[in-house]
């Protein structure tokens, strides 16, 4: 367990902020990082071309032990968009197979692949919400012949439900379908690894954008590419992505190659000055602090949680099929749509999504802001 850390963030105290997958609030010394890097544009003379490159390196040095992987395997991205259309362009879909996603799915992970089967004559597969609130079971039931990718998160992020990804990575090997991972709402608070147990995950690509569980800024993720695929075709051509950059004396020396690994994917200008050193900083105290025990940290607080909305009556997930830094409640009324906007009103900050309240803790909570939840939802969630 991990004593909190709200002394790193500038929260007040009369604030009970159970909202990260919404948005995590930046670290302190996250936004110097950042603000520090800024500046550095007020002195573009000081901005030696070296520079353009020591960044984006610390930054996949940085990333890999998130995800157990090399660093040569993570490109730099803006978004998690950007990721999973980069994904989209390099996948094989033909007439009549099928992408599967999950009822409910993120909207950046649905979107890519309507088009994709759209422009195959192929289609899209979707998961229902299981009854038994097992997305594991699910996915497993509709991982048949017929799919060519299945597209899915760690998490699904209207019910908090966790998906064995090794038993479904291990599936879709099977029957020859990629495997395309959107882990923003898990990479920083769950713990995930490309190699994992075993054969492991083993995803064919895999996106995280900074800005919720990674503790980062907005506009910036890493997106894993597994060795297979990284002789493929990047979204964009840029400069910086080719084999003669660091050398800007030839940069007019147009050249076919790229640069090692996965930076072929990376986004224009993606040396940014200052949202880099911001996400690096972040993601540096989340190894410091260790996923899995972030995880426990947020699992505990949740347990409470969801034992204390028990007695009001809203349901859960149970422990074992949820993710523990994600609590998503139910009632069988229905969750009042003025709900959010009460609560904010005494500075308790969650959010709705779907049919749930989402509640999402991090190492910023205590108990007192568990309390205050469950104190404001006895009062307007009757």
């Amino acid at each position: 367990m991990i004593p909190c850390q709200r002394h790193l963030f500038d929260i007040p105290d009369d604030v009970a902020y159970l909202n990260c997958a919404y948005m995590s609030p930046l670290m302190k010394p996250a936004l110097e990082a950042g603000t520090a890097g800024l500046a550095r544009k007020a002195h573009p003379w000081e901005l030696t071309p070296d520079k353009f490159f020591t960044g984006s390196d610390e930054f996949r040095a940085t990333a890999a032990p998130l995800l157990g992987c090399s660093a040569d395997c993570i490109a730099i991205v803006p978004s998690a968009s950007y990721g999973i259309a980069t994904a989209a362009r390099n996948l094989p879909v033909k007439k009549g197979q099928t992408v599967l996603v999950l009822e409910e799915q993120f909207p950046s992970n649905y979107y890519p692949w309507q088009r994709l089967v759209e422009e195959n004559s192929a289609s899209l597969k979707v998961v229902p919400w299981p009854d038994n609130h097992d997305w594991t079971v699910a996915v497993l039931n509709f991982l048949t012949a017929d799919v060519a990718i299945a597209a899915l998160p760690h998490v699904q992020w209207t019910s908090g439900g966790r998906l064995d990804l090794v038993r479904i990575g291990e599936a879709c090997r099977k029957i020859g379908a990629a495997l395309v991972l959107d882990l923003t709402q898990s990479l920083g608070a769950l713990p995930f690894s490309v190699a994992g147990l075993q054969n492991g995950v083993q995803p064919d690509f895999a996106v995280a954008a900074s800005y919720k569980w990674l503790l980062g800024p907005y506009s910036v993720g890493l997106l894993y590419v597994a060795p297979k695929w990284q002789g493929g075709i990047p979204l964009e051509e840029n400069w910086i992505q080719r084999a003669n950059a660091r050398d800007f004396s030839s940069l007019i020396l147009y050249t076919e190659d790229y640069d090692a690994g996965a930076r072929r994917f990376d986004m224009g200008e993606r040396s940014n000055f200052a949202l880099l050193p911001a996400a690096v900083r972040a993601m540096k105290q989340l190894l410091e602090w260790d996923v899995a025990q972030i995880s426990e940290t947020a699992g505990a607080l949740n347990r409470q949680l969801a034992s204390a909305a028990a007695e009001l009556g809203f349901s859960s997930p149970p422990e074992d099929l949820r993710a523990p830094h994600y609590l998503c409640l139910r009632k069988k009324a229905g969750i009042p749509r003025e709900l959010p906007e009460k609560l904010a009103r005494e500075k308790v900050f969650v959010s709705v999504r779907g049919s749930s309240i989402r509640v999402a803790p991090n190492v910023y909570n205590s108990a007192a802001d568990a309390e205050r939840l469950i104190s404001c939802l006895q009062r307007n969630a009757s």
